[in-house]
């Protein structure tokens, strides 16, 4: 779902998106991306920008999905619950809410230094792929996407890569670029979720998309918040990687 951010006004982008949830879920959804930081914007140095683990934000989405039976995922600032007094610092989670309340977290690796992100906000360390029925599915954020490394790490186990972000529209073309490249590299289907609209000073033209394992484009939007449907299958996944055997050649 490509949506725009009201900064720091969590009750309003909750109120906003419960309403585009289910106008996703009319349309058939069974899993929705929402962006990154989805409930605040990328307000790293704003006071109000973290949140306790298990926070509004989770709750949000575990209700959402609970609600209407869907997968939920969106990113937002959580301070771990093992937090050292010391280090307040949240970490930028990509959060994942199955149908039945179960909550699987990424933490983002790469916290984004050109933006200051880093100052604010403590890297996570470890990479994750979770099963959403038979699909292998890693969850990155953002500024991840340009560590192929990391990807080709989780390839091989890999059918699909969520991608939310909060990718600024003077950086458009890198962020459509490095969608596709992970997608053909690594022969999986990758979901690039990007805001729209203004905050921080910056200007955000979405261009989401959602990409097959040979790199064709399934569904893309540019400005606007909209929601992007496409149907993904293991079964081409194989396919395509039965057909063109990249991956053994791959060294490392």
């Amino acid at each position: 779902m490509q949506h725009d951010i009201v900064w720091c006004d969590r009750p309003t982008n909750f109120a906003h998106l419960s309403e585009l949830v289910e106008a996703a879920v009319a349309r058939g959804a069974e899993f929705v991306l929402l962006s990154e930081t989805f409930s605040t914007g990328f307000a790293v140095e704003s006071p109000e920008f973290a949140e306790e683990e298990g926070g509004s934000s989770s709750r949000f989405l575990v209700e959402q999905a609970r609600r209407h039976g869907v997968w939920i995922a969106g990113s937002c600032p959580e301070i771990p619950s093992d937090s050292s007094p010391d280090d307040r610092r949240p970490a930028n989670t990509l959060i994942v809410a199955s149908p039945d309340g179960i909550v699987h977290r990424y933490r983002k690796i790469h916290p984004f230094t050109f933006g200051g992100e880093d100052r604010h906000v403590r890297p996570g360390t470890d990479l994750v792929t979770i099963a959403v029925g038979d699909l292998r599915v890693s969850l990155f954020v953002c500024y991840d996407l340009r560590f192929s490394d990391e990807f080709w790490r989780l390839a091989r186990d890999t059918d699909v890569f969520l991608v939310p972000a909060n990718w600024p529209e003077p950086r458009r073309e890198h962020w459509m670029t490095l969608l596709r490249a992970r997608a053909i590299e690594n022969q999986a289907y990758v979901v690039g979720c990007n805001r729209v609209g203004s905050g921080g000073g910056l200007h955000y033209s979405g261009d989401s998309c959602i990409i097959d394992p040979f790199g064709d484009v399934l569904a893309s939007q540019r400005y606007g918040e909209g929601i992007l449907l496409a149907d993904i299958s293991a079964d081409r996944v194989r396919e395509v990687r039965d057909r063109f055997r990249f991956l053994p050649d791959r060294r490392s």
